[in-house]
């Protein structure tokens, strides 16, 4: 099987899956060694760039992203299992938070994984003793899947990444927003709903969720 140049160099790199990872990077028009380098935080571990297709946090995270089937009716569907779809599914959630975050990436990936922008989120503790937030853990990943270069950023600007951006922000301030309101510089979104703690874990495949499938439904 041949691969294009984007998904030949991944997976020289060490990605697991990365013609998926590739693919799905390039139709929600994200970076596709940091598309890969969240796969490598959710499910490879640190210092393993190779993602895996497993169920994981306690049973509730489902495929290479560990979409959460407790945020998302998509992990509960079979097509949480296949990497294509879980990809997509992950990419055009992080494409939307890019924008809603104006490119920052930090931030994009701070919320993606804990709710807010500022939050720490998952710890994860590296061979050398370093214990980095999710962010950073992420970034480290993409130094080694990209060689050392900064994530590129391109901010789709179309009404639909608009909405799973906003979408994202509605349901990361279910409960997890709470820890963190003291931290944000502006008041959370409208909750629709009566509040839902969810418990973080240390593990890397604690996958927080952002948008309302519900109502909002993506191919992310």
């Amino acid at each position: 099987m041949s691969l294009d140049p984007i998904a030949s160099r991944l997976a020289a790199a060490g990605a697991a899956f990365a013609p998926q990872i590739a693919g799905a990077a390039q139709r929600h028009e994200i970076d596709p060694a940091l598309l890969a380098a969240v796969a490598a935080q959710e499910t490879g571990g640190p210092g393993a760039n190779a993602g895996a297709n497993i169920i994981g946090d306690g049973g509730h995270g489902r495929g290479l992203f560990q979409i959460d089937d407790r945020w998302h009716a998509f992990a509960s569907t079979p097509a949480a299992m296949d990497p294509q779809k879980n990809a997509d599914y992950a990419a055009g959630m992080l494409s939307g938070l890019l924008k809603r975050y104006g490119g920052n990436v930090r931030e994009a990936l701070s919320a993606y994984n804990a709710g807010s922008p500022t939050a720490t989120g998952t710890k994860t503790r590296w061979a050398d003793g370093s214990d980095l937030s999710y962010a950073d853990s992420v970034l480290r990943h993409y130094k080694l899947l990209s060689g050392g270069s900064q994530p590129r950023v391109q901010i789709d600007e179309s009404p639909e990444a608009s909405a799973i951006a906003e979408s994202g922000a509605t349901i990361a301030s279910i409960g997890s927003l709470r820890a963190h309101a003291q931290l944000m510089p502006m008041p959370p979104p409208p909750i629709a709903s009566p509040p839902r703690s969810h418990a973080y874990h240390r593990q890397a495949t604690d996958y927080q969720q952002f948008f309302n499938d519900d109502t909002d439904e993506t191919a992310s």
